[in-house]
C-alpha cells in the first residue's frame, strides 16, 4: 500500500455518517453480499465485516438476520418502483406505449428469479413476516401503477386503485406462468399490457 493511500484509508473508514447514511450504506452493502456471494452469507456478522464496521452497530440498526433481511427486501423493491415510476414520468407517451413500457418491466423484474429480490425472498422463506411483509410490496406496487395511469384514467381515483390492484394481481399471476414456463416472456408482456389497457376503459353503463 503507498503512502498516499495508507493516510487516506481511515479518513474515508472514519467519517462519522448520520444514522440515514450508515444505514444505506449497510443495505448497499448488503445487496453486494448477496449479488456476489449468495443470501446464505448475509449474516449481520459478515455485514459487519464487510461494512469495516462493529457487529453491535449491524446489531443496532436491524436487530437481527430476520430483520436485516426484511429491511433489504423492503429496500430493493423500492428502489425498483422508484426507477419504474421515474423511467414511466416522462410526458408526450401514449397509453398503449405506457402500458407496454409498464407491462414489460414488471414482468422481467418478477419474472427474474435470479436476482438479488427473489434471492432475499427466498431466504425469508419460512418467515413469520414475510407473508405480511409481501402484501405491503404488492401495495406499494398498487399505487406505483396508480401514479403512472392516473393521467389516462377517465375514472376516479378510488376506481383506479381498485383496478389497479387487480392489475398488479395479473401481473404477478402471469411472472408466475412465466418462470413455470407455461407461457413465453413476449406472450405475458403483451397479455399484461392489453390488461392494463383494458383496465383503464369506462364501465359500460
Amino acid at each position: 500500500m503507498s503512502e498516499r493511500e495508507s493516510t487516506t484509508a481511515p479518513r474515508r473508514a472514519s467519517r462519522r455518517l448520520s444514522r440515514a447514511e450508515r444505514r444505506r450504506h449497510l443495505l448497499e452493502t448488503a445487496l453486494v453480499i448477496v449479488r456476489e456471494e449468495g443470501a446464505d452469507r448475509l449474516t449481520l456478522g459478515h455485514l459487519a465485516s464487510r461494512a469495516e464496521i462493529s457487529k453491535p452497530v449491524a446489531y443496532d440498526h436491524f436487530g437481527t438476520r430476520s430483520g436485516l433481511l426484511i429491511d433489504l427486501y423492503r429496500w430493493i423493491d423500492t428502489q425498483r418502483i422508484n426507477v419504474f415510476r421515474e423511467g414511466l414520468s416522462a410526458g408526450g407517451r401514449t397509453l398503449a406505449d405506457t402500458a407496454e413500457i409498464l407491462a414489460a418491466a414488471y414482468v422481467a423484474c418478477a419474472g427474474n428469479t435470479g436476482d438479488e429480490f427473489h434471492a432475499v425472498g427466498a431466504a425469508l422463506a419460512g418467515s413469520a413476516e414475510k407473508a405480511e411483509v409481501y402484501q405491503e410490496l404488492l401495495d406499494q406496487s398498487v399505487q406505483m401503477f396508480v401514479s403512472v395511469l392516473e393521467p389516462y384514467a377517465q375514472i376516479s381515483r378510488s376506481e383506479l386503485e381498485r383496478r389497479c390492484v387487480g392489475l398488479v394481481g395479473a401481473g404477478e399471476a402471469l411472472s408466475a406462468a412465466l418462470v413455470r414456463r407455461r407461457l413465453t416472456e413476449e406472450a405475458a408482456v403483451q397479455s399484461f399490457a392489453l390488461l392494463i389497457k383494458g383496465g383503464l376503459q369506462t364501465s359500460a353503463r
